[in-house]
């Protein structure tokens, strides 16, 4: 009788990759330490590609894992790279990935205003989705996470809270802390709220800090939505 106790199976996940043409040390660290100071926990063991594309000769990659981890994130692979630069990789431990014909890259060096792009590596057929219903307010410190469903709150989500949801967002408060739609990597999810003053807002990897979103819908009712893999405010209508 064969043994049923090990299972393995192919999934696809959503992965960020970074592209980075200098990837020297010191480089890399202060323009890592930037991003994230931006958003730390957003980006917490966060797993990373490298995207190589650019680089012609291999950094150590040794070095660059060690530095990934100094920083609470996880070097899991490359992509773009060259066959002598990928065995290098793979010596090190890293898997060698393909770039999708349709993959966005966020650089180090992008601004809090440009929105985070990420490989999502999904299915895109719609599927219906449940809703998790919460009827309180979400507090400071507090994470809530709605998988494979939509998220409703009825109250509001404080600064310091994060709600994420593999579907929609619906926030009948005010949205202070956080919020993370289409966490399994589909861009057609949507976040509503009835008053914006979010910390972070995020659509299948692609985020806005709270810089980026105090304009004309600050503190106002609000539907942000992906177009054109760019993230977009609109009114609540």
């Amino acid at each position: 009788m064969s043994d049923q106790s090990l299972e393995l199976k192919g999934s696809l996940f959503p992965l960020s990759v970074l592209s980075c043409p200098d990837l020297s040390l010191n480089a890399l660290q202060q323009q890592l330490q930037q991003k994230l100071a931006q958003a730390p926990a957003f980006f917490y063991q966060a797993p990373i590609v490298l995207n190589l594309t650019e680089v012609e000769q291999a950094p150590d990659f040794d070095a660059i894992k060690q530095l990934f981890n100094e920083l609470n994130l996880v070097l899991v692979g490359v992509c773009g790279a060259n066959s002598s630069i990928k065995q290098q990789a793979q010596r090190a431990g890293l898997a060698a990935l393909q770039l999708g014909k349709d993959a966005k890259t966020v650089k180090a060096t992008d601004t809090a205003e440009t929105p985070r792009q990420t490989t999502l590596v999904t299915n895109n057929v719609a599927v219906p989705m449940d809703s998790r219903i919460i009827e309180q307010t979400v507090r400071s410190g507090q994470q809530v996470y709605a998988k494979g469903a939509d998220l409703v709150v009825k109250g509001t989500v404080g600064a310091g809270a994060e709600v994420i949801a593999d579907g929609n967002i619906h926030i009948y408060g005010t949205l202070r802390g956080k919020a993370i739609a289409g966490a399994g990597g589909d861009s057609s999810k949507r976040i509503f709220c009835y008053n914006l003053q979010a910390e972070l807002v995020s659509i299948a990897g692609n985020y806005w800090l709270s810089e980026s979103l105090q304009g004309s819908f600050w503190g106002k009712p609000c539907c942000i939505k992906l177009q054109d893999d760019q993230l977009v405010l609109a009114e609540l209508v």
